[in-house]
């Protein structure tokens, strides 16, 4: 089975422009993230796709393989598919760029699931978090995820997910980290259905495979990382980085 890592990573993100060029520890968070994903020798390759002249030749220069998107996209699954459409491989685990304190366990645990699924029946694996403070889980910008009793997503909000009407029932709240690790034929088919109107609405690509029937199994760790989505987060990444 041939496992492959891919990092997509774009210089002009909305909420933080140029996030992936910042400086951690001396040298930029989209360097920094490839550096951690190569050195975990979980993967036969990894590579950065990007837009970007200016990320490309930070990677490059580093030693490391880069890809350019030839298309513009809207979403990190439609440039990995782009990527890897005329590549040899089984399993491609998407890495976000902004996520330079990734942990090896977390995405052992993805790849694990692949290994053990030999009627090839799941289409993706990724991450789920526990969470308990109330801010978090009102947080839109924090994409929660609802699962069965064998931990596959039902759904993906940005919204409180299950909603609190019974406060004494125990719910308990996961946040959604944004590891993927799909099987490449499930990725082509991401590429080319159309939107429908859930992710539409919600901004959260992972709802496309759902509303399309895909199985996407849900690993749970306690390893929160820190994604970088603003300055702040990037103040916070700095001092724990030192």
């Amino acid at each position: 089975m041939k496992i492959i890592a891919m990092i997509p990573a774009r210089y002009a993100a909305s909420r933080f422009p140029a996030k992936l060029m910042q400086d951690l520890g001396g040298k930029p968070v989209i360097q920094r993230t490839y550096e951690v994903v190569a050195q975990m020798q979980l993967f036969d390759e990894v590579y950065v796709v990007t837009d970007s002249d200016i990320i490309s030749d930070v990677i490059s220069k580093a030693g490391g393989s880069v890809i350019m998107s030839v298309e513009e996209h809207d979403c990190g699954s439609d440039r990995i598919a782009e990527a890897v459409a005329n590549m040899d491989i089984d399993i491609v685990v998407n890495v976000q760029g902004d996520e330079p304190f990734i942990d090896k366990a977390s995405l052992a645990s993805v790849l694990d699931v692949f290994k053990d699924d030999f009627n090839k029946e799941i289409d993706l694996a990724s991450v789920m978090v526990p969470i308990t403070k109330k801010e978090e889980i009102e947080n839109p910008n924090t994409v929660k995820v609802i699962v069965n009793n064998e931990n596959f997503a039902l759904y993906f909000s940005r919204s409180p997910i299950p909603y609190p009407r019974d406060a004494e029932a125990g719910a308990v709240y996961y946040k959604h980290r944004g590891i993927y690790a799909f099987r490449k034929s499930a990725l082509m088919d991401f590429q080319r259905l159309p939107m429908r109107l859930l992710e539409a609405t919600e901004k959260i690509e992972a709802i496309r495979y759902l509303e399309y029937g895909k199985k996407i199994k849900m690993v749970e760790t306690d390893v929160v990382g820190i994604e970088i989505d603003t300055p702040e987060d990037l103040e916070r990444a700095q001092e724990a980085w030192k």
